[in-house]
């Protein structure tokens, strides 16, 4: 019994195991999210059937360059299949496959690289491990960050129960009883002993969502202005899509929002920095909506953004997650959803304030991440300036005998200003070459 020649498709990495898993004739869209899944993480996917015609399915895993093998047997059950895709996992080189089984649920690839990390020499074939494998596992956990939410978070709390497995809410040391009504709601109520800000709260909730396991960590206000029926259609998107990130757009098709015409005038502003920050130059690239906070992550999101160490406590840890993930090279993506602004007492921050915050911390970011581009070039531009004035004050000087005090000093300090400009991007250059 010898399995069919395989379609010739690029191979994306044969250090790592195949991806096997047995075609049927209604798991076309589990199909399509495993090939996109693996795709996104480097694994090829290898995909047996059986029979002369080919389903819908395998149709589908050709579009996703999968690796199909037939199977003609006239006795093709599931382990006749996974000898099919063990025989041709190994003829093609891989180190083994990892034969998954139920399309339902979702591969964890990070109990797959700890099998390769222990795996013995030789070629090896080893069961799918998958979310629901994990003990204690939770699908989709609620996480609010809240600091004297009283009026609200128990009206928040009851309506997101509705669309989460569970709910988690971090009150950051509130003066009023935040945290006693959010636990009448019936959310779990994790407590700061004092106020250490929004992205420490985001943190609490990171670690909180990595230790319960959970597959995806949706974050929305506490104040209600975030729609909590609108969990679904962040989670939907990241299942179809693999991304690891998904950020609701008040912008986006969808969205109900009536955003107050200074505030989108504002929010403009920091998305276009915060898009460029990044090193994002074309426009159809950008996150929409940098600033929103109503986002869904997924399992490896979290895991890495509850050990970093790169998130501020404060505000601007919306833009540091969008540096995290641009960073680790995660896909993002955007989905419609609505910001209410009728919200008594909805935000304690005075836009502007806040704005300005924004505005400052980004700069602040972008000189560390490209400081020849922000000081090196003004520098250089800078100290060619003050040589080019102090060049005319002392040919001024030659001619009438008449020396311009003013023209001096404003040259001394153009080049002053220039020449330290430059040596303090050579040093922030060479300070992130070598330690990043």
């Amino acid at each position: 019994m010898e399995p069919s020649t395989p379609v010739e498709v690029e191979i994306l990495n044969c250090d790592k195991p195949a991806i096997g898993v047995v075609a049927t004739e209604d798991s076309g869209d589990a199909i399509a999210r495993i090939a996109l899944r693996a795709n996104r993480r480097g694994y090829s996917l290898l995909v047996a059937y059986q029979g002369e015609s080919e389903p819908e399915s395998v149709e589908i895993a050709r579009e996703a360059s999968a690796i199909v093998v037939s199977a003609t047997d006239s006795d093709f059950v599931d382990d006749i299949g996974e000898y099919y895709l063990s025989e041709t996992a190994q003829e093609l080189g891989f180190p083994g496959v990892v034969l998954h089984e139920n399309h339902d649920e979702y591969v964890d690839y990070d109990a797959i690289r700890q099998s390769e990390r222990t795996a013995t020499e030789g070629f090896y074939a080893i069961r799918s491990p998958t979310r629901s494998d994990r003990s204690q596992a939770c699908e989709i956990l609620a996480g609010i960050p809240a600091y004297n939410e009283g009026r609200k978070i128990h009206e928040v709390v009851t309506e997101t129960r509705k669309y989460a497995d569970a709910t988690v809410v971090v009150d950051d040391g509130s003066a009023d009883d935040t945290a006693d009504l959010a636990r009448r709601a019936g959310a779990v109520v994790v407590e700061h002993e004092r106020n250490r800000g929004y992205g420490a709260a985001l943190q609490t909730l990171f670690k909180e969502a990595d230790r319960r396991n959970a597959d995806h960590l949706v974050i929305l206000d506490g104040d209600g202005q975030h729609d909590p029926s609108d969990i679904h259609k962040l989670v939907d998107r990241q299942r179809t899509t693999g991304a690891e990130l998904v950020v609701g757009d008040r912008f986006g098709d969808g969205a109900e929002s009536e955003v107050p015409l200074y505030r989108r005038f504002g929010l403009t502003v920091v998305n276009v920095l915060t898009n460029l920050s990044m090193g994002v130059v074309r426009s159809d690239a950008w996150v929409a909506d940098t600033q929103n906070g109503f986002r869904a992550y997924d399992r490896q999101a979290i895991r890495t953004l509850a050990t970093a160490d790169s998130l501020g406590e404060h505000m601007n840890a919306s833009t540091d997650i969008l540096h995290h993930a641009h960073n680790h090279k995660y896909d993002i993506e955007e989905v419609g959803t609505t910001v209410r602004y009728d919200i008594e007492n909805a935000s304690t921050h005075n836009p502007v304030k806040h704005g300005a915050i924004i505005v400052s911390n980004l700069l602040r970011t972008v000189e560390r991440k490209h400081p020849v581009l922000v000081l090196g070039m003004p520098g250089f531009l800078s100290t060619f300036v003050g040589l080019g004035i102090a060049y005319w004050t002392i040919s001024s000087y030659i001619q009438t005998n008449e020396f311009s005090l003013g023209f001096a000093m404003v040259a001394s300090f153009t080049t002053l200003v220039g020449v330290f400009a430059c040596f303090s991007a050579i040093i922030l250059h060479s300070l992130q070459t070598h330690y990043g």
